[in-house]
């Protein structure tokens, strides 16, 4: 499959409803990076009028796994991805667009081939990083996922 946001978005509106109808939306696909964006609405904010820390963890979370399913697709071989661990810290409130980022495309092929040469499973953490419309961060997520290729 060709991994373009217009297909991504479209995907998730049939398999990820929380995630489109929250406002996530994929913004650009390179060979290394993916970038998200969702936008403070009634929908995902939080009794403090601000984004509820779930939304943004969607919008986190999304880069970080399309960039893994990017990865696995290209290497044209069945391999397990799962989130093993996650973390977060935020810094300001979120309010209006919050543009999510990850740029581990390149680690993650790394991963996977360490994966087919060795059989074993392989950890690897990406960054994803919220900035609001002045480029302020305003969370950051950090995500554990374990790749095994599959025999």
């Amino acid at each position: 499959m060709k991994f373009t946001p217009a297909k991504v978005n479209l995907y998730n509106f049939f398999k990820l409803p929380l995630a489109f109808f929250g406002g996530v939306r994929v913004r650009s696909i390179t060979e290394n990076e993916v970038v998200v964006s969702i936008k403070h609405r009634w929908m995902n904010q939080n009794p403090f009028k601000s984004m509820f820390w779930a939304a943004q963890g969607m919008a986190a979370e999304l880069p970080t796994g399309l960039l893994v399913m990017k990865a696995i697709d290209e290497s044209k071989r069945k391999v397990s991805m799962l989130v093993t661990h996650q973390e977060a810290d935020f810094f300001k409130k979120a309010t209006g667009k919050i543009t999510f980022s990850c740029s581990g495309g390149l680690a993650i092929k790394e991963a996977i081939q360490a994966s087919i040469k060795t059989g074993e499973g392989e950890v690897i953490v990406l960054t994803s990083e919220g900035k609001n419309e002045d480029g302020v961060v305003v969370s950051k997520f950090i995500f554990q996922w374990s790749l095994k290729v599959k025999k």
